[in-house]
């Protein structure tokens, strides 16, 4: 591992000051990503600011109604806290499916949404990888790539984004602030994450060096029946090989709103707007369901090895609507 620097900072713009002066340098909260990739020498940072004390850990109702969940807040914390649970249940499911107890308590909500892909090749020094060494190559497409995207990638790049809780945040329409040297700054997380193209080392919209200070979640009433359903390959600790955020309501039979996100489908949590545009107005049965999810995945372009993630894609939207459209009826 190559030598670091390592500094403890205590106010915002004091962090933002040091990884200016040095583009070399990285943020670390909880590090359940970070350290293990400078542990294989994918990151090799010059510097780690420890942000951690910053005032950045609270969970608070906007005035609107929504609720403002700062950057250091950990992943127990959020899962936890009564009001995520009650207004957007999805949310806390989805942390709660996203990794162990010991990793929930370490791993922060800013750096959940900044953790890199787990595609084999990129955490393979040895490997060519255009997301770790652009003009390299992608041999997963080629290669091994059953758990790989099937929507939104290109030639350049087939690795999908592992987060759990971006997919519910996605669903609820989650802004993501921001702070640089020039000022804050707000990224809806729907543009926070770049399509792949030709650049898939370019990952998200931040400007560089900046560091992400909090989400806002908007109130959004339906959230509050709301569902996360993530399927992986054993039922202990695993990434997801196809997951849902959901939500639904129902009025007199017809779907009145409903939010979709997918998962461990894509380079960056899928926000399913295809299928919501099916769905909204129409009757809230099966026949509906799977005319939505068929709908959405038309744009799916599968590898020889991944065509699987179409169909299960297609029952897990039928199951869990379905689900949540029996509960809207009792």
């Amino acid at each position: 591992m190559r030598e670091f620097g390592y500094q403890r900072v205590s106010d915002i713009a004091g962090a933002v000051a040091l990884l200016g002066a040095d583009p070399d340098a990285r943020f670390l909260a909880g590090g359940t990503n970070l350290v293990d990739l400078m542990k294989t020498g994918i990151e090799r940072p010059t510097r780690l600011v420890d942000v951690r004390e910053l005032p950045l850990d609270r969970i608070e109702s906007t005035p609107e109604g929504g609720l403002r969940i700062g950057a250091t807040v950990t992943n127990s914390d959020l899962a936890g806290h009564p009001e995520v649970r009650r207004r957007y249940p999805a949310l806390a499911q989805a942390v709660l499916a996203g990794a162990s107890g010991q990793l929930r308590n370490m791993a922060t909500v800013g750096g959940n949404l900044l953790q890199r892909t787990r595609c084999g090749y990129f955490t393979d020094v040895t490997r060519p990888c255009n997301k770790r060494l652009p003009g390299s190559g992608c041999p997963a497409v080629e290669g091994e790539h059953r758990n790989h995207a099937i929507l939104g990638a290109s030639d350049h790049c087939v690795a999908v984004h592992p987060s759990d809780m971006g997919v519910a945040l996605t669903a609820f329409d989650a802004v993501v602030s921001y702070q640089t040297a020039d000022g804050p700054g707000e990224l809806p997380l729907t543009e926070f994450y770049l399509p792949v193209g030709d650049t898939p080392h370019r990952e998200t919209a931040l400007p560089a060096g900046a560091l992400i200070t909090g989400v806002t979640l908007p109130p959004a009433p339906v959230a509050a029946r709301s569902r996360y359903r993530k399927v992986r390959e054993r039922a202990s600790y695993a990434f997801a090989i196809g997951s849902i955020a959901a939500a639904l309501d129902v009025r007199d039979g017809v779907v009145d709103e409903v939010r979709l996100a997918f998962g461990a489908v894509a380079s960056r949590p899928w926000r399913a707007r295809t299928a919501e545009r099916v769905l909204t107005g129409a009757p809230a049965d099966t026949e509906t369901f799977a005319a939505a999810a068929d709908a959405e995945l038309a744009a799916a372009k599968p590898l020889p090895h991944n065509g699987y993630k179409v169909t299960l894609m297609r029952n897990l939207v039928v199951a869990v609507l379905t689900e949540l459209a029996e509960e809207a009826a009792r």
